[in-house]
């Protein structure tokens, strides 16, 4: 099949090379020529396990290019894919702008009837808005198709080859059959592929990031109650998550939640239910406590220095939101650091992918910066763990505790034993335990 992807973000890309590997041929577009010469040249922007390395097989193979050219994308296409971003707003409502924009020009290229996919997250209206921008620059036939995206920045390649379903809203047969035949190869296993309504595709992607960023805030809320009484959130998770009902999956607490996803998709939802009439409580509530559980780590570092913050100087362990991406957008880190630096204090911060994110769009030289994990350490009063990376998750501890000018450890992440620190003689804290 022949396939468009316009937008060569996190999304884009990762569809565009999966649908390649899949047997099709695939055009991504994007206007942002430094991006495409980069991507022709087999420069992947971001980081995400796999996804280069498949990208230059693919085009090796002649099934996957990239062109800032619509109408060299565009062309004899038969499903086109918008995955452009759609940021919020100062009021959190969902920028739709270049959305719009993609659909305009790709109705301008159509030679005749194409599949438009509304693949970005979008909120609940957005395919009519589609629909009516592009029949105002096409005569040609096309039906606009909801196929919202549920991949997991680390693991994005296997969710899209391996998916735990395909979400399809539309209310036309002939695209429906057009989008069951493109997605056939990833669901051999039986995983199922959805067919809705528009409305009910656009609004499953919001309520699914929703219940999830709900699971987190939830467990972060029980884990500060653990800490005023006494108990061990690791032991209130197995207990609660061994229910059938309830299930493991998302109950871990730590400093919050972050990324692309998450706060975007929640701020959303509560701005589409305002502009309804409809007052979202528990999401706001999410929102709030996430916020605030970002800034908790910084307090366990606050209380812990009686004489203050200023002129001490703290190793940092973890940048990106989550492990396995270069992504820092919302990131815990961002709230935490940000706060040693108002107090006074100075950072060294280390992250096996995300440092030059860091240098290039949030702290600059404002921060240091280590090529190792040890090397972070050198001279600091404490260590804070903000990104549960595998290779933090078993230092040598002995080592840890020599450099250090101070035996201090600050876990957002819960990633090492209480009792075992403790052993060490360190100075610990974890957040519920």
């Amino acid at each position: 099949m022949r396939i468009a992807v316009v937008g060569t973000g996190y999304v884009g890309l990762v569809a565009g090379t999966c649908f390649a590997e899949s047997g099709n041929n695939v055009v991504c577009i994007d206007i942002d020529e430094e991006k495409i010469a980069g991507l022709r040249a087999g420069r992947v922007p971001i980081y995400e396990p796999g996804l280069e390395e498949l990208l230059r097989r693919n085009m090796h193979d002649g099934r996957l290019a990239f062109t800032t050219c619509y109408e060299e994308g565009i062309d004899r296409a038969q499903v086109v894919f918008i995955a452009v971003g759609t940021p919020p707003g100062e009021d959190g409502r969902a920028d739709l702008q270049y959305v719009l924009a993609a659909a305009e020009s790709i109705a301008k290229q159509m030679t005749g009837y194409t599949v438009i996919v509304d693949k970005s997250t979008v909120p609940v209206g957005t395919a009519v808005k589609v629909t009516d921008r592009m029949r105002q620059h096409t005569e040609f036939p096309f039906d606009v198709v909801s196929n919202p995206e549920f991949l997991k920045e680390g693991a994005a390649i296997d969710d899209f080859l391996k998916p735990d379903r395909v979400v399809i809203g539309s209310s036309s047969a002939r695209a429906a059959e057009v989008m069951d035949e493109l997605y056939a190869p990833f669901v051999r296993t039986g995983n199922p592929i959805l067919h809705t309504d528009v409305p009910s595709a656009e609004l499953t992607k919001y309520a699914a990031n929703a219940m999830l960023a709900t699971r987190i805030s939830f467990m972060n809320e029980v884990a500060n109650i653990c800490d005023e009484v006494g108990a061990n959130i690791d032991d209130v998770r197995k207990g609660i998550g061994t229910d059938a009902r309830i299930g493991m999956r998302f109950l871990f607490a730590g400093c919050g939640y972050g990324g692309s996803c998450f706060p975007k998709d929640v701020q959303a939802i509560i701005k589409t239910s305002d502009e309804l009439g409809y007052d979202f409580r528990i999401l706001k509530a999410v929102e709030s406590v996430n916020e605030s559980q970002k800034r908790r780590l910084f307090d366990l570092v606050e209380a812990y220095y009686e004489d203050g913050l200023a002129g001490k100087h703290f190793a940092v362990w973890g940048l990106a939101f989550k492990p396995n991406t270069d992504d820092m957008r919302e990131a815990p880190a961002l709230v935490v650091i940000g706060a040693l630096l108002d107090a006074g204090a100075t950072v060294t911060a280390y992250d096996p992918e995300a440092m030059e994110e860091s240098k290039r769009h949030y702290f600059g030289d404002r921060i240091q910066y280590a090529e190792h994990p040890m090397e972070a350490l050198e001279g600091a009063h404490g260590l804070v763990v903000v990104t549960e990376w595998n290779e933090f998750r078993r230092p040598d501890f002995e080592v840890v505790k020599t450099v250090l000018e101070q035996p201090a450890v600050f876990d957002g992440r819960n990633i090492y034993s209480p009792s075992v620190m403790e052993r060490l003689g360190f100075d610990y804290f974890s957040m519920g335990r």
